[in-house]
């Protein structure tokens, strides 16, 4: 029995779910779907392609496929999960205690550089209203608390 479920997401249309509680560090899904060269991934990145993945300096994972239901899953800037490349394989971990109908998400890592374009809408208290790495958190409520006008 699959860990996991597709269904209605508050926070982008459709979403995974937790079938069953999960315990902290078990794998749930892997990201599966296309092996494609990084020329390639460039060349569906610009045609707003949202499905690709890093695999490793060579390679990116279209997950555009319809036996991907990793593909599902959403950011959250207070992630439950993380993807890691286990032996050449994008694998979806829990990052804590996953509880039965919980929306499962991760920190998708995007970059500061064009943090506007994807807006995020994942409602956690923590979140910064752009998807962007956590390493990148602090710097956009900086830019954004500058941008603000001064009474």
């Amino acid at each position: 029995m699959e860990k996991y479920l597709v269904g209605s997401s508050g926070i982008h249309g459709r979403g995974l779910f937790a079938r069953v509680p999960i315990a902290e560090g078990e794998q749930i899904v892997e990201y599966i779907g296309e092996k494609i060269s990084k020329a390639e991934s460039l060349i569906r990145c610009e045609a707003e392609n949202p499905f690709i993945f890093d695999l490793d300096e060579n390679w990116d994972i279209d997950g555009n496929v319809e036996w991907n239901p990793a593909r599902f899953a959403n950011h959250s800037c207070s992630p439950n999960c993380e993807v890691q490349c286990l032996h050449g394989r994008l694998c979806m971990l829990a990052l804590r205690p996953i509880a039965e109908g919980e929306e499962l998400t991760y920190n998708y890592g995007y970059d500061f550089a064009e943090y506007r374009e994807h807006r995020c809408a994942c409602g956690t208290v923590q979140c910064v209203g752009y998807i962007v790495a956590e390493e990148f958190h602090e710097t956009v409520r900086r830019t954004l608390a500058n941008e603000l006008p001064q009474s």
